[in-house]
């Protein structure tokens, strides 16, 4: 059990290199991988899995060095992401989305707020999540004078449930603006649904969230300024992050599943007895390793790209705000979609061809195989791959840069 394995990390020396976190990163993931079937199927809320990201210390690999935090890179963060997803996709994505709403703030807020947010999670090892569906538009914010109150509900908050602190986005009236401020989970003012049970992704407490009068000082809404916000491309950069990370939990799923079906395969696959060849094993069928060569190729080419958008958005990431233009914030938005449709195809692909690879006997309950492909389709239907493509054709095509928006 996990919470077992807890205590071990609080006698250990923190990594201080990126290939000693990343690996750090690798080791949580052994320890999410062992029982990661059984606690899908329980559904219970991942509590000892965001303790085990707090005591290992990934919680805060971005967080500032004066305040205990790694002070690490993007492309660190994206790797580690990658790893503790192949343990467990759930909280792979638990991770990825802390690290975005964690860095949201440097992005839009005043320098008085990115201090303030900084020193407050990393201090504390808090863990965010986001009550920001962009496609829910009944969180209403009203301005009464000194205070910004929050009313409304939204059906999607993933890991709001298990986290410290809550990201809250809603919809200032009058005037249609959005507005944002990061509020303590634990409050009289917010109420957890606890009403997600969805096909995959089952431990990422991503159920409803009912908000009644919460209540923030003007001076907490993100990058406000006597009540008025001016945008950059800088500040709209938390899309492609969110969606780099996308890309790169959907490719540590998909390792997953590859490793999964070779493990199987050299253990049980039978070869078939009827190819006439005499093959001892499964291992020796040629369908069956030109279809590993076929996925593993796959998976390397989505991997390198990948790689290569996170470390051009992460350049921008750790940029001065005022250098980061409109063309160099769209090529880079473009190069994520490039990765994240291509982690898409490869890894469902992959999570559906192992079975053929494995055989009949692979689908059991016992062996759990279809763990990796029930994550991979849940959250790949966040929002339209095919729109993901369009905006890579239209770059190629016409030159177009993507115009931000709440999905690109």
């Amino acid at each position: 059990m996990i919470s077992n394995e807890i205590p071990r990390w609080a006698d250990q020396p923190r990594p201080s290199t990126a290939e000693e976190w990343i690996a750090r990163g690798r080791a949580v993931a052994r320890v999410l991988a062992a029982d990661a079937v059984e606690r899908d199927r329980a559904g219970a809320p991942p509590t000892a899995e965001v303790r085990l990201l707090k005591e290992s210390g990934l919680v805060t690999l971005l967080g500032p060095a004066e305040h205990g935090g790694a002070e690490q890179h993007w492309t660190t963060a994206c790797r580690v992401v990658r790893e503790v997803a192949a343990g467990d996709g759930s909280i792979g994505q638990l991770l990825g989305h802390h690290y975005v709403w964690a860095w949201a703030m440097r992005l839009v807020g005043t320098p008085e707020q990115i201090a303030e947010v900084d020193e407050l999670y990393t201090r504390n090892e808090h863990f965010f999540g986001g009550v920001v569906n962009p496609r829910d538009n009944d969180l209403i914010v009203s301005d009464e004078g000194e205070a910004l109150v929050y009313r409304g509900k939204k059906f999607f908050s993933t890991g709001a449930k298990v986290s410290d602190l809550l990201v809250l986005e809603g919809t200032l009236e009058p005037g249609g603006r959005s507005v944002f401020a990061v509020v303590p989970s634990r409050q009289d003012g917010i109420t957890f649904g606890d009403d997600w049970d969805n096909l995959g992704q089952r431990l990422t407490a991503s159920g409803s969230v009912e908000i009644t009068d919460v209540r923030v000082p003007w001076s907490a809404a993100a990058g406000y300024v006597d009540k008025r916000y001016r945008s950059s491309a800088f500040s709209t950069l938390h899309v492609p992050a969110l969606h780099l990370v996308f890309a790169n939990f959907y490719l540590g799923i998909a390792q997953a599943a590859l490793r999964a079906g070779v493990a199987y395969t050299r253990r049980h696959t039978r070869a078939w007895p009827y190819g006439g060849e005499g093959k001892n094993s499964g291992a020796e069928e040629f369908y069956v390793l030109e279809g590993y060569g076929d996925l593993q190729s796959k998976l390397w080419a989505a991997e390198t790209l990948t790689d290569a958008a996170g470390a051009n958005l992460a350049q921008l990431l750790h940029a001065d705000r005022e250098s980061v233009t409109r063309e160099n914030r769209g090529r880079a938005a473009v190069l994520v979609s490039a990765a994240k449709q291509r982690a898409i195809d490869a890894g469902l692909e992959t999570a559906n061809r192992v079975f053929e690879l494995t055989g009949a006997r692979a689908t059991a309950n016992s062996v759990g195989m279809d763990l990796h492909w029930r994550n991979l389709r849940t959250h790949s239907l966040h929002d339209p791959v095919a729109y993901k493509r369009v905006e890579v054709g239209r770059y190629a095509l016409l030159g177009d840069l993507p115009t931000p928006s709440a999905y690109t």
